[in-house]
């Protein structure tokens, strides 16, 4: 099926070694989109650079999105790489531990905050001063329908989402006459290895909460993140957009 052309772009996708990223990676590759995963699993994110078909360029790049110097340092040798950096994709996340609060550690929490949360700031910040200079960009952070809503047994989780749509609509607002577009994309469960890690009574609970009564592709979610980080969207930015077969209508 033709796609949204992406021809010449340069997208950054954050945990793409995988799930949601990787589809992701896939998609705007298949668009003719230039393509840096970075991951902290290198061999995954390679592992995808030497199946590509595709004749536009793909690379990897190690990288603990939790670490500011690792997530400063990797968008520096993006753009040495590539010279420009169109698009930003904060995927990379965990589910952390799934427990009510009172077995929630200090370890648990700050682990899920870093990785799920601080990240996306670290990247922003670091791809904001060239967005600028450029006058143009789209980012769109990978959020979950428990930031909207919360889930039981999953405060940490719940918070760090959250965290990460308020941060895309208070960037989005920064940055708004620079041309650069700030969206966030809410998934409810999605059918990945992440998923395969919640407890079953857990996944049977988010499940039995989506009337379509099946989990989300990551293909689906990837076809959404095109859409939002193309040309082709101009005039929405702060939003959020729900991916969830039903449970959330707004």
């Amino acid at each position: 099926m033709p796609f949204i052309d992406m021809s010449g772009r340069v997208a950054v996708i954050t945990g793409g070694a995988q799930g949601i990223g990787l589809a992701i990676a896939k998609r705007l590759s298949m668009a003719g989109a230039n393509i840096a995963i970075a991951d902290i699993d290198l061999s995954g994110a390679q592992d995808f650079i030497g199946e590509k078909a595709e004749k536009n360029a793909a690379a990897a790049f190690l990288c603990d999105v939790s670490d500011s110097n690792s997530v400063q340092g990797m968008i520096e040798k993006v753009l040495k790489t590539y010279e420009t950096m169109d698009i930003l994709v904060n995927n990379a996340g965990i589910v952390g531990k799934t427990a009510p609060i009172q077995e929630q550690s200090d370890e648990d929490w700050h682990r899920m905050l870093g990785i799920d949360l601080s990240s996306v700031f670290y990247c922003c910040r670091a791809v904001i001063p060239h967005m600028i200079e450029r006058g143009n960009g789209r980012i769109v952070n990978i959020a979950s329908i428990a930031g909207k809503e919360g889930n039981p047994n999953m405060i940490p989780y719940s918070v760090a989402k959250a965290g990460v749509i308020g941060l895309t609509k208070a960037l989005a607002k920064e940055v708004a006459q620079h041309n650069i577009l700030v969206n966030a994309v809410t998934p409810a469960v999605i059918k990945t290895s992440m998923a395969n890690s919640i407890p079953p009574d857990q996944l049977k609970y988010v499940t039995e909460r989506i009337p379509m009564g099946r989990l989300g592709r990551p293909e689906e979610v990837a076809s959404m993140v095109h859409w939002r980080a193309s040309d082709d969207e101009s005039f929405s930015t702060g939003a959020v957009f729900d991916i969830t077969g039903g449970r959330a209508t707004y």
